[in-house]
Order: C-alpha cells, then structure tokens, then sequence
C-alpha cells in the first residue's frame, strides 16, 4: 500500500466491475481515486490511482490506512455493504456529503417493510426472524408461493421461491447461509408486473427517474433484461410520487436511489425492496443510452459538493434496454473464450458490450447477479427495436465455457 496517498483524491468504497464507470468517470476529470476493496484482484483496481486492500465494511481500518490524507470526497457505487461505512466516514472527515442515517433501514427487509407502511403504500404478508423455526412457523401461515431470502441481502443471493410449506426449511436454511445478521424473511409473492424505479434526487425532488421493465432468468430469480418501460404519464407520475415518498422516509434528500416494486393485477403498487444508492446490473449504462443523462457523473459531482443538475438534464428521449449475460451452464465451468464479439458490437442499436470474464476465468451458474459475465446495452426508436438488436445481438455473443464439475 502507498505510504502517500495522492492528495484531494476520490475515495471509492468498492472496486467491483459494477465500480469501474466511477473511475473511468473520475478519470476523464481528472480527479485522482483510492480504491477500497479486500480482494486482491478486484476488477477496477487497475483503474484506480491508488488502490487499498481493506473491507470496505471496516471504517476504522480505512481510516488508520489512509493516516493523515484526508480525502476530497467519498462515494459508494452499486453496494450495500459500503454504505454504513459511507456515513461513518463522511462524519469523520466533515464530507460534502454525507449519508444518511435513516438510509440504513433500506438495506433491512424487516425494516423497510415498516418505511413503506408510514408512507401509507399498499403492503403484504410477511415474517422475519433470526429463530429458524419462529420464521418457519411464521410463514406456514402466509399466501403461498413465498420468497424466501436474507433480511440483509442483495443481488438475488440466498433467495428461493418456495411453492408450499414442505419446502420452508431448506429455502430458510439456504437463505440464513447468506444473512450478516443470521436473519431470514419469507414475503408473500405479488403476481403483477415487475418494475425498478431509479430517482437522482436535489433537495427531496426527483430530476432524474427512470421506470423499468425486468425479465427474469427462465425458473431464477435473477434478472435477465431490463427495459424502459411503456406506461401512461399518470402511470408514470404516480410511482414516482410513490419512490419520492418512500426516499423522504429514508433521508434522501440528494442523490440517487432505486426501488423494485410490483404494479399488481389488483391495480395497487407494492415495494418489493429498496437499494438506497446507484444502480448495479450496468444501469447507469442504460440511463445514458436512454436519455443522455450521467448518473455517475452526478454522483461524483454530490461527492465533492458540486453542482449536479448539469449531468441530470436529457439530451435525448430513446428507449433502451439492458440484457445481462450469464453462463448457460447449470454447473460450474471456466471460461474458455468469448465468440461473436465484433458481430454483436456491430449490431445496428447496440451502444455497449461489456465482458466481466476473462478466458480461463471460473464461471458459476446465472443463480445469482453477482454470477453475470457481460452485459449488451442498446437504444432506439421504439421498445420493438430494441428487443430486436438485443435478441439479434446475445444470440452472436456467445462464451465457450468448459464444464469443470458434473451435473448431479
């Protein structure tokens, strides 16, 4: 690790690949980056200026590390687990931005299902409880099917549908393997249409939303496609007053947020969970194909105290969608190559391709958001041509990966 730090640099809690725009971004301005991350080989370490092996969890250790530098800014891409240490050092170093405590709730099920009632928003049946057989018992009793997941989790990890009471131990028990706290959720599953609402908010109102369609891996609970989605503008008004309620619970005043929710058959919104910061599963990605907005940049620029309306204002009205790519495998496997890369780059909509694995890469089964390999953005005039360049685009783009463990 340096003993010097670069000075008035970007303090960066987190180094995933869902990161590396946040360098790239503080790159082209030319702000320097210290990047956090416990892993050796963190995918946006060699984007950093300065990297620096510490859990991003662990707030005293990043302080004792960077010593006397004080940083410029702090910022916090697509992960929970950084956010509490966002807040704790933003308090410490006197940040321009600070997080707010009252986000926190966001990163709990439990809790956030508590949020959601103050704000007078439609609910459903749920049980929480760290007793594996308090949750099992108290989840017998609810509407079946049921998800089952870690009241701390996210990106899909330890979530299991269950379909009737016989199979309530092994999803609790999967899901407990997952939770920091030890703590398992069964809710009730809302049939309607699944969306993803983003907001970039300035002083508790929305400049930036974007309401989306998902597509879900065929039999999983992980998303496949993320589409702008086609409602009606009171339609559209009403959910974003909804998130804009729910944000003014949490404490967000400034910045982003994202929430999934349900429109259900029976006409009534239901928020299915919070993630109270950026967008992961290359969003951002999304919102400039669709807009010409630069969500990052903003975050960026709220970091360091600086204006932000400028990277917030439309450029262009498009629709665009996301297809997040994963192995076709129901096993592990190793990447042996990635075929059809230049077609598929060349297909006519196609705005990005990004590979996340490498050749000789381990690759793991699509059970999971953490588990993609790639991603292909794409924009255009109407929601058909996008569907179209996206199909056209995944079925030329295809990784070569070897089995390395036998189907049971």
């Amino acid at each position: 690790m340096p003993e010097n730090w670069p000075l008035n640099a970007l303090l960066v809690l987190g180094a995933s690949e869902e990161h590396i725009p946040l360098y790239q971004e503080a790159g082209r301005r030319g702000i320097p980056t210290i990047a956090v991350d416990m892993r050796s080989e963190a995918p946006a370490f060699p984007f950093a200026d300065a990297v620096m092996q510490v859990s991003t969890r662990d707030a005293e250790a990043i302080a004792d590390t960077l010593g006397d530098t004080r940083p410029a800014g702090i910022v916090v891409g697509a992960t929970d687990a950084a956010l509490p240490t966002w807040r704790v050092l933003g308090l410490r170093y006197g940040m321009p931005y600070v997080y707010p405590e009252a986000a926190l709730a966001g990163l709990d099920k439990a809790a956030f299902h508590e949020v959601v009632a103050s704000c007078g928003v439609a609910g459903y049946g749920w049980a929480a409880s760290d007793d594996p057989g308090e949750v099992t018992a108290k989840a017998a009793g609810l509407r079946f099917p049921l998800m089952v997941k870690p009241v701390d989790g996210s990106g899909s990890k330890g979530v299991t549908r269950v379909t009737s009471p016989d199979g309530l131990l092994a999803a609790i028990a999967r899901a407990h393997a997952y939770s920091a706290s030890g703590t398992v959720i069964a809710e009730e599953f809302i049939h309607g249409r699944q969306l993803t609402i983003d907001l970039f908010l300035r002083d508790g109102t929305s400049v930036m939303t974007c309401i989306k369609d998902q597509a879900l891996v065929a039999g999983r609970s992980v998303v496949r496609r993320i589409s702008t989605a086609q409602l009606s503008p009171a339609q559209h008004r009403r959910l974003e007053g909804v998130a804009e309620r729910l944000c003014g619970a949490l404490g967000i005043v400034n910045g982003p947020a994202n929430f999934d929710l349900v429109l259900g058959e029976d006409g009534h919104v239901r928020i299915v969970e919070a993630n109270p910061r950026l967008s992961g599963d290359s969003i951002p990605r999304l919102h400039e194909a669709a807009y010409g907005v630069n969500v990052v940049g903003a975050l960026i620029a709220l970091a360091l105290g600086e204006p932000f309306d400028a990277y917030l204002t439309p450029t262009r009205d498009a629709h665009a969608a996301v297809e997040l790519l994963g192995s076709p495998l129901h096993v592990e496997g190793e990447l042996t190559t990635w075929e059809g890369v230049a077609e598929a780059r060349d297909v006519p909509g196609v705005t990005g391709i990004e590979l996340y694995a490498k050749p000789g890469d381990p690759v793991h089964p699509h059970d999971q958001s953490g588990h993609k390999i790639g991603m292909i953005t794409a924009a255009g005039p109407s929601p058909a041509d996008v569907a179209a360049a996206l199909d056209k685009a995944s079925s030329l783009l295809r990784p070569i990966i070897r089995p390395t463990q036998e189907a049971s």
